[in-house]
C-alpha cells in the first residue's frame, strides 16, 4: 500500500502534457507542442566543451554535497554582478535543478501546521511541494486586468499566526508577469514585520523584455535579505534544462539545512554538469541576448495573433517564454454538439482534433486560461495560432 502522501500526489501537468505530445508525434501525428517549459535553443558550445573536458580530465567522482567551490564562487559573482547582492560560500547550495532547490528548501523550513502564501496563477509544483512538507498552501488571486500584481495589502488579508512563508516567482511561470519594485518593497517590509520567509524564485531573471530590469527582493534592504531565500538555475538562461543544475542563496542556517537534506537524498549534483554550469556563468553571455531577441519576436506574433481572435484576451508577458491567454468568454459553447464546460475540455479539443498541445490554466490555479510556451520555432507559433483560430471558429 502506498503512503497517503504518495497516493494523493499527481504528476506534473506540464511534464505529462509534454510526454503525451511526444507519444502522439511518435505515432506520426503532426503535433504543434506549446507545453514544454524549456528553450528550444541548443546549449552553447563552450558549455558543452567544458563538460567534455571535465569527463576527459576525470572529473567524474563525488563532489562536496552542496557543490564545488569554484561554482559557488561563480554563483556569488552572478548575484553581485546582476543584483548587487553579497553572499558567502556557506550561503550558497547547488542542487540537481531549480525544482530540487525548491523541494529541499520547502522541506527545510516548512512543517505540519504551517501556512504558505502562493499567488495565483502559480507554477504547478509549488502547492504540491508545500503539501509534501506537511504545510498548507494559501492562495492569493491576482488578475490579468491588474497586470497580475501581488501587493502587501492582498497578502495581509491572508496572514494568520500560522503563516510561515510567501512564494514569489518573477518573471512568472505561467504568466510572464513581473512585480513592480514598489510592491516588492512593501511585501518585503510586511514579511520582516511578521518574520515570514520570502521564497524568491528568480529562474527567469535574464529572460526579460521591453527594457524590464529585474530587481531581486533580497536587494531591497538587509532586513529583507535576511529572511529571503533566492532559488535559481542555469536551466532556462543557458538552455541547460537537462543538465540539472539549480542553486539557492540565503541565510546560512537555511542553506545548511538544505545541504543536510540533500546529503541524505541525492548527494552532490552531477560533477560534470557542475563544471558545465561554471562555464555558463563565467563564459560569454552573448548567447542569452540572442535567445531573448528571438523570444521577443515570437512573443509579439503570439500575443497579437491571440488578441485578434474574438473572445480571447492575452496579457503581454514581460519575461519568461509563455503566454497565458484567456478563453473564459468561449467556455459553455459547443464543439460538434458537445458542450465545452471548462478549459481542460477545450485543451482536449485542441489536442485531439486540432493537434495543438497546451496546458490548461487550471493546473496553475486559473480556470478559463491556457499556458502556451513560445520556446519553439516561429513556424510552430504561426502554425499553432492558425489551428487555435480554427478551433475557436468551430465553437458554436
Amino acid at each position: 500500500m502506498l503512503s497517503a502522501r504518495a497516493a494523493s500526489l499527481k504528476p506534473s501537468a506540464t511534464l505529462a502534457i509534454t510526454a503525451k505530445e511526444k507519444a502522439l508525434r511518435a505515432e506520426g501525428l503532426d503535433i504543434v507542442g506549446f507545453g514544454a517549459g524549456e528553450p528550444d535553443f541548443d546549449t552553447p558550445t563552450h558549455i558543452k566543451k567544458a563538460a567534455i573536458d571535465a569527463i576527459m580530465d576525470g572529473f567524474t567522482k563525488y563532489t562536496p554535497v552542496g557543490g564545488i567551490d569554484p561554482l559557488k564562487d561563480a554563483i556569488i559573482e552572478k548575484f553581485k554582478r546582476d543584483n548587487d547582492l553579497d553572499y558567502k560560500r556557506e550561503e550558497i547550495v547547488v542542487s540537481c535543478g531549480g525544482k530540487h532547490s525548491l523541494y529541499n528548501l520547502f522541506q527545510a523550513i516548512f512543517q505540519e501546521g504551517d501556512e504558505v502564501i502562493i499567488p495565483v496563477p502559480y507554477w504547478v509544483s509549488y502547492p504540491s511541494m508545500v503539501e509534501l512538507a506537511g504545510a498548507t498552501p494559501v492562495f492569493v488571486e491576482t488578475h490579468e486586468e491588474e497586470d497580475y500584481q501581488l501587493t502587501a495589502e492582498m497578502i495581509r488579508k491572508h496572514l494568520t499566526p500560522k503563516t510561515k512563508g510567501i512564494v514569489l516567482n518573477y518573471p512568472s511561470n505561467p504568466v510572464g508577469s513581473v512585480f513592480f519594485t514598489e510592491n516588492l518593497e512593501k511585501i518585503g517590509k510586511l514579511a520582516v514585520e511578521h518574520n515570514i520567509y520570502l521564497i524568491s524564485d528568480e529562474i527567469y531573471d535574464k529572460i526579460a523584455y521591453d527594457d524590464y530590469k529585474h530587481t531581486s527582493i533580497a536587494s531591497l534592504g538587509q532586513p529583507i535579505k535576511e529572511i529571503t531565500i533566492i532559488t535559481h538555475a542555469v536551466s532556462k538562461t543557458y538552455a541547460m534544462t537537462g543538465w540539472r543544475i539549480g542553486f539557492a542563496a540565503g541565510p546560512k542556517h537555511v542553506i545548511q539545512a538544505m545541504t543536510n537534506i540533500q546529503s541524505q537524498s541525492t548527494s552532490n549534483p552531477t560533477s560534470i554538469s557542475q563544471w558545465a554550469a561554471l562555464a555558463a556563468l563565467r563564459g560569454p553571455q552573448d548567447f542569452v541576448g540572442t535567445m531573448v531577441q528571438e523570444f521577443v519576436k515570437r512573443r509579439d506574433v503570439f500575443v497579437s495573433g491571440l488578441r485578434s481572435i474574438e473572445g480571447v484576451t492575452c496579457f503581454n508577458p514581460q519575461g519568461a517564454f509563455y503566454v497565458f491567454p484567456g478563453f473564459k468568454n468561449l467556455l459553455g459553447k459547443a464543439y460538434k454538439g458537445r458542450r465545452v464546460h471548462n478549459i481542460t475540455e477545450f485543451a482536449g479539443v485542441l489536442l485531439e482534433d486540432f493537434h495543438v498541445a497546451v496546458v490548461p490554466g487550471i493546473e496553475f490555479g486559473k480556470e478559463g486560461y491556457l499556458r502556451l510556451s513560445f520556446a519553439t520555432s516561429m513556424e510552430n507559433v504561426k502554425k499553432g495560432l492558425e489551428r487555435i483560430k480554427k478551433a475557436v471558429k468551430a465553437l458554436d
